[in-house]
């Protein structure tokens, strides 16, 4: 097979051997901040799919079908033979921080350590290759689950000591969510079970759907300062769980072992409502369902829409399809890009507009309200907040998925920017869980769902770094080989990127601690990633005849 050279001579930037290899999220960039728009030119050139050695070039004539998703009309495809590129050398470089996940089930559902000799094995391991601590949930439904203030923190301090004394940081997950209880999953954490019990009475306590299930892997929002949990409200709940732990581990916090505590805001602990739920029948790529049918958001979208003068739009949209639907099955998501729509009821009329601010201003209230208190509690001690990068339709002019995950995010609005500057508010780190997927990987083997992961980092981290505020990051799926960890360190430590203005990640959380992490050679590549994310010395880099592999930022 010949190289087209002056083909990839025009696609390719002389100084790097990767030209950022994304399919265009979308052609309208209008209403886009200046450095997002920039980048949507740049996005809609021709592209370049590099992955193991092999490129697919392509120029393509594309528009926009009724769900602003791409079609080709036409297509020229070339394929040429790229050399293997060159791994970056990390040396010298801004030292991050890493963390292992311990498993859902390190404490069981007595508040007990699970095996506490097999975990100071595992521990120590770890320790001797470097790592810097280990990330754990502190889970409400095991600590508080028999009765309201009564607590039981055992087994964690148990898992403290036994991380205090092999010199080990701690990062803690504040975990007001139901854990496990997914398919694959063998523990499940529910709520306390007195939450339970009143949500068996008052069930709209937990999300709704438009079906009236109701989703008790968390409460609603909706709840926030509604004294319906034995007199309490949800702030209240969550402030005296957390000022009872920084109370009972107060030597921790003294000592420094306790690095960062990060609060737990909805589902997962993430900062999303729980809009694609398995357990109701969602199924990838499906663009989710709004969640906002329980009495007291329903209370608050009326009041809302009484205020703005429009009674009649007190209710939620009866358009935007189910959890399976795609965009353009519905006529909510549903875009013609005509200004005679305004006034109607897709996404982006007046309607759709007043909807979807309300729903996602609830959402970055709910995180307001958490952190500030969150602050009170801990205080001196650096606090995180966990925001689930949400790929699946980025493609598209209305960004669906997204929508009904409460992040007001589509082509001519950044969804993002509010949030950002809700947790620069609090001083807050972004730990945002995305940075291990490739957009070549969503194409290949989710062609239909119009995902493009990498793009969405860009905009996020653009967004973060851009007004000083730390990012984090976990990967989401499993990771044991070079490849994989490669990607991470593309945006761990974007290359150029100014090292004065802290362009990179402040730390990083493996998932998780298992047995495959420690078989020698998936053990031997941990160990090399986690030196090159501590900036050190690794002497098996791999050579190319190419350039390096870089990521630009700026």
């Amino acid at each position: 097979m010949s190289i087209n050279f002056e083909l990839l001579g025009k696609l390719i930037p002389a100084q790097n051997s990767m030209a950022i290899p994304l399919l265009s999220p979308t052609a309208n960039c209008s209403g886009r901040s200046i450095a997002i728009r920039r980048r949507c030119k740049l996005l809609m050139r021709s592209t370049v799919l590099v992955k193991s050695g092999f490129a697919v070039v392509g120029e393509t004539e594309e528009k926009l079908d009724s769900a602003g998703a791409y079609s080709e009309t036409k297509q020229q495809v070339a394929a040429a033979i790229i050399p293997k590129p060159q791994e970056r050398d990390f040396t010298d470089t801004p030292y991050i921080p890493v963390y292992v996940m311990l498993p859902l089930g390190t404490i069981n559902m007595d508040g007990e350590l699970v095996d506490p000799d097999d975990l100071i094995n595992q521990l120590r391991i770890l320790k001797s290759i470097n790592v810097d601590g280990v990330t754990v949930d502190c889970w409400w439904g095991i600590v508080e689950a028999r009765a309201p203030q009564l607590y039981n923190w055992s087994g964690y301090r148990k898992l403290f000591q036994i991380v205090r004394d092999l010199k080990l940081k701690l990062q803690v997950v504040m975990s007001f969510h139901e854990g496990g209880g997914n398919i694959g999953d063998d523990v499940h954490i529910p709520l306390p079970q007195w939450v339970l019990e009143i949500g068996s009475q008052n069930p709209d306590i937990f999300f709704t759907d438009r079906e009236k299930r109701r989703n008790n892997e968390c409460l609603t929002w909706g709840i926030d300062n509604e004294r319906v949990l034995g007199g309490r409200t949800a702030l209240e709940v969550y402030f005296d769980y957390m000022k009872n732990f920084r109370v009972e581990f107060d030597e921790f916090f003294e000592n420094g072992v306790i690095s960062k505590i990060e609060i737990g805001l909805g589902p997962c602990g993430e900062l999303r409502y729980p809009s694609h739920p398995p357990k109701h029948g969602w199924e990838f790529p499906g663009i989710g369902e709004f969640q906002c049918y329980d009495k007291y958001l329903m209370k608050s979208l009326t009041k809302a829409a009484e205020v703005g003068g429009h009674l009649f739009w007190g209710k939620a949209p009866n358009n935007a399809g189910s959890y399976n639907s795609k965009p353009q099955d519905t006529r909510f998501f549903y875009y013609t890009g005509s200004p005679f729509s305004r006034g109607r009821d897709d996404f982006d009329s007046f309607y759709g507009r007043f909807f979807l601010k309300w729903y996602s201003q609830v959402l970055i209230d709910h995180g307001d309200q958490v952190l500030a208190l969150a602050n009170l509690v801990f205080k001196d001690t650096p606090i995180a907040a966990k925001l689930r990068g949400i790929r699946l339709w980025y493609n598209t002019t209305c960004h669906a998925a997204e929508l009904t995950a409460g992040i007001y995010n589509y082509f001519s609005k950044d969804g993002y920017a509010p949030i950002i500057s809700m947790l620069k508010k609090h001083g807050t780190t972004l730990n945002f869980i995305c940075v291990d997927l490739r957009t070549l990987d969503q194409y290949e083997n989710f062609t239909e769902a119009l995902a493009n992961p990498e793009e969405l980092i860009r905009q996020v981290l653009y967004g973060a770094w851009d007004i000083g505020l730390p990012v984090a990051s976990e990967n989401v799926l499993p990771c044991y080989d070079r490849e994989g960890y490669n990607k991470i360190l593309e945006y761990a430590k974007p290359f150029n990127a100014p090292v004065a203005l802290k362009w990179h990640l402040s730390a990083f959380t493996y998932l998780g601690l298992s047995s495959y992490i420690m078989e020698d050679q998936n053990f031997t590549e941990f160990e090399r990633f986690i030196k090159r994310m501590h900036g050190e010395y690794v002497p098996d880099l791999e050579r190319g005849e190419e350039k390096e592999t870089q990521t630009y930022f700026g």
